[in-house]
């Protein structure tokens, strides 16, 4: 039994999909793209690069920031970022979401987790803690009470 849709038919069938080609060809082949390239999916490092370029830098981002009244959950990832690193964090390479700073008087580590933001600070760094002190807060603080908070220290 062939499965092919009679003539008569044919205006009452659904459309046939058509392969994927690059650029936005229709189903002819363009002469300059082999047989092969059309199915290979496009690359990408051009236009990764050029938004690299375009994406805002922490001055922009800070210049974006919610007042400072406003609750850190009104805040978008990339400017918290942002102020995390103008207030003197660095990120970590190891985990995206850690923070971590040292100042003359300790050295802290801020993780930014689901339901609230974490702060440790560490015995080993200077200052006379006896053991590492945790401190949470919850993203319904304003951005003002947590960096006081954060950099009035343990």
């Amino acid at each position: 039994m062939s499965m092919a849709v009679p003539t008569s038919l044919r205006p009452l069938a659904p459309p046939t999909l058509r392969p994927y080609y690059p650029l936005g060809m229709s189903g002819a082949a363009h002469p300059s793209i082999s047989r092969a390239a059309r199915w290979l999916p496009r690359r990408r490092g051009v236009a990764l690069a050029a938004s690299a370029a375009a994406r805002p830098s922490d001055a922009e981002w800070l210049e974006r920031l919610p007042e400072k009244k406003k609750p850190l959950y009104t805040h978008s990832l990339p400017g918290l970022e942002a102020w995390l690193r103008s207030i003197g964090f660095a990120q970590s390479r190891e985990d995206r979401a850690v923070w971590v700073a040292e100042t003359p008087h300790w050295h802290a580590r801020l993780s930014l987790d689901v339901t609230d933001l974490h702060i440790r600070y560490l015995k080993s760094g200077p200052g006379d803690l006896e053991k590492d002190m945790e401190r949470r807060f919850s993203y319904a603080l304003s951005r003002e009470d947590i960096e006081n908070a954060i950099l009035g220290g343990p």
